[in-house]
């Protein structure tokens, strides 16, 4: 097999749990691979260590599969999809719509698989997973039986291979309906996965909106960036006496209002308009919310971003404190992997200083568990949330 040789003194993090191996940490490679394809790794005594995606435009040029020497066909993929299966079934019984696959934390690096019910959106964002897609999704077939399977390939991290990777979205196999209905914790959600965002649905959230919920009965609740509406919805189901959609995109508040109407809610009330410039208007401030929940987009794309970024999110933590009086209740996120949990309780500590309030935290949440941590690879972790009293 084509094999990789990694300098002196390289190795010990891949061995100890990581999954990557960088440009600058190869010494030779053997074989002439082509980009995407899997190959053997080796420590600089030619001492095996593993398998995995090699790629040499990237920055990550090898993705570690396994440390076993083993085939890796479509039984291979298959093998993987049931654990990650098995996993999701431990800790979502009830469910049938989940991430199935969450790239290294399943040991697929660069796959990202949703379930929809019956369908399927998957992601490959990295060379080696889009070499052998046909394989993974002939496994994904084998192990679900799905309807149809949808290939979002608009993924940023695409282009980042530097490897011509298309960036046409498509289907790949069946019909894709143009709404499909999933459940999530006894609500219905419409996903459009054609023109959705992302994969079309943000499943990571789904234990934070229950954390949320516990929180807002009887009281007036904004949603900021609600995209499909799904924080105000749970609000809604738990008792708020009143929510308020606030999203940019017109798209997502009509979808939002579609998913409102669908669980049986009336008197949608959605404001198209900038999340922050909203907050910051005479508008809102007179409006009297007792919970303000903000779930802006991710603000650190990579570390350059990290300064700018990180003042933003302190920017927009402090416009929905200034909403809220002495009592009231701050729900906020950030799924930027570049900003860690200790980042993220600074964000809100210096948020509650130019907002001259009190912050009291009364509980964090991260991703759901269908997005697992692996604890060797901390760029698996991405999301914080926490719930603020404002005293």
């Amino acid at each position: 097999m084509k094999k990789i040789i990694l300098k002196a003194g390289e190795g010990k993090r891949i061995k100890n749990g990581h999954k990557w191996v960088f440009s600058n940490e190869i010494k030779l490679v053997e074989g002439s691979p082509k980009s995407g394809e899997i190959v053997s790794l080796c420590d600089n005594a030619d001492n095996f260590i593993g398998l995995g995606f090699y790629n040499p435009h990237s920055l990550i040029a090898f993705r570690l599969l396994t440390d076993k020497e083993e085939k890796t066909g479509v039984s291979f993929w298959q093998k993987r999809i049931e654990e990650a299966r098995l996993l999701r079934t431990k800790v979502y019984p009830q469910a049938n719509s989940y991430r199935a696959v969450f790239g290294e934390s399943d040991d697929m690096s660069g796959v990202i698989l949703d379930k929809y019910e019956d369908y399927f959106c998957a992601q490959f964002v990295c060379a080696g997973a889009d070499f052998h897609k046909n394989d993974i999704l002939e496994a994904v077939q084998n192990v679900f039986n799905p309807k149809g399977i949808f290939l979002r390939n608009d993924a940023h991290l695409r282009t980042l291979e530097n490897a011509g990777l298309k960036t046409e979205n498509e289907i790949f196999f069946g019909d894709i309906p143009e709404n499909i209905i999933i459940e999530e914790n006894g609500l219905k959600f419409y996903v459009d996965l054609i023109n959705g965002q992302k994969t079309g649905f943000f499943f990571d959230q789904r234990d934070n909106r229950n954390k949320f919920a516990s929180h807002v009965k009887g009281m007036k609740v904004l949603d900021c960036y609600c995209h499909t509406g799904a924080f105000g919805i749970y609000a809604k189901k738990a008792g708020s006496k009143d929510v308020v959609f606030a999203d940019s995109s017109m798209p997502a508040l009509e979808t939002a209002e579609k998913n409102y109407n669908l669980n049986g809610f009336k008197n949608f009330n959605g404001i198209e308009a900038d999340a922050l410039e909203y907050m910051q208007s005479a508008e809102a401030k007179s409006e009297k919310f007792d919970i303000v929940n903000i779930d802006p987009p991710g603000l650190i794309k990579s570390r350059k971003d990290f300064n700018a970024g990180f003042k933003h999110y302190v920017k927009v933590n402090e416009a929905a404190m200034g909403l809220l009086k002495k009592g009231g209740i701050l729900a906020t996120s950030s799924c930027s992997h570049h900003l860690d949990f200790n980042n993220f309780k600074e964000v809100i500590r210096q948020a509650a200083v130019k907002a001259k309030k009190e912050a009291l935290l009364l509980e964090y949440g991260f991703q759901s568990k269908d997005h697992p941590v692996l604890s060797s690879m901390p760029e698996t972790e991405y999301l914080n949330f926490a719930v603020v009293m404002i005293k």
